[in-house]
């Protein structure tokens, strides 16, 4: 590899490149076309690597900070997830994308039960993803142990963004490339969706996107939900749609209900559950003919 303006990121497992890749872990994807310099730049210990140092012995403009380059990670996916709240329910639709054909379709998903009443709609890198399940479960899991009850959603996400917060403090640490919404039915609260990113910060939402697609989604749910009691008036048929709509205009296609994961909890029925693709697709049915 070139020693460029990108010489530091394949020295380090811990720093994202600005394209969001880790090069010692994906060295058998194409590599970039780094700008080559006349003169190489000053050999880099691996052990005081950070971005800001390495800007100035290289010379390099100072890059954002590593958790900028983690949402940069989550995008290149090219997933795009949505997260909508009615008035007694809550729904996250996201793509489902099967990379290779020899792959089984069941074992790829973005949708995780943490517990029986919390779902994780995650978006980015699946081992990431997968390390935040297991770390949600046994949050959720200590917790009930502890206090005898299920852990209310806003506290899970309360306690999962401290986590995240912490691998932004250390060079040994790298922020995780994985973007989550949950979902779920708070006792008090009622219908409730919370988004946690890379960099620490959560908070409740009416309605949210991550993703590739994500500011464009965010600027379609701005105009679909409006208003004090925003959200706050949508039946479940009505929350389901809107977040399958949101997505299939930010793609700009008609999606299959085999490329959709849909995943909801109700007042009626808290459990976080997938909808069937008979379920998805009748509500594909019912968006093209009311359009």
């Amino acid at each position: 590899m070139s020693r460029g303006s990108g010489a530091g990121y394949d020295r380090h497992i811990t720093i994202f490149s600005p394209e969001g890749r880790l090069y010692q872990v994906g060295a058998s994807r194409p590599e970039p076309a780094w700008r080559r310099r006349p003169n190489p730049p000053r050999p880099i210990i691996p052990s005081l690597f950070t971005p800001a140092r390495i800007a100035r012995l290289t010379g390099d403009p100072v890059p954002f900070p590593p958790s900028e380059y983690a949402f940069k990670a989550i995008k290149s996916v090219g997933v795009t997830s949505i997260g909508v709240r009615g008035k007694d329910s809550v729904c996250v639709v996201t793509q489902k994308k099967i990379p290779d054909k020899l792959l089984d379709p069941t074992d790829i998903t973005h949708m995780f039960k943490i517990t029986k009443t919390i779902g994780l709609c995650a978006t980015g890198k699946l081992p990431d993803i997968r390390n935040v399940v297991q770390k949600a479960r046994h949050t959720a899991a200590e917790f009930r142990h502890e206090y005898g009850y299920e852990i209310p959603v806003d506290y899970l996400s309360c306690k999962l963004a401290d986590w995240f917060q912490v691998y932004t403090q250390h060079a040994y640490m790298r922020p995780m490339a994985a973007m989550c919404m949950f979902v779920g039915i708070d006792e008090e609260r009622g219908p409730s969706l919370y988004k946690n990113d890379p960099a620490g910060y959560f908070v409740g939402y009416k309605a949210t996107s991550a993703g590739a697609k994500e500011q464009e989604a965010i600027n379609f749910l701005e105009k679909k939900v409006k208003g004090k009691d925003a959200g706050n008036t949508f039946t479940e048929q009505e929350t389901v749609r809107t977040a399958i709509a949101c997505l299939q205009t930010v793609l700009g296609e008609d999606l299959k209900a085999r490329e959709l994961e849909v995943g909801i909890v109700t007042v009626d029925d808290p459990n976080f559950r997938l909808l069937s693709e008979t379920a998805i697709e009748d509500h594909l049915t019912a968006i093209s003919e009311r359009d």
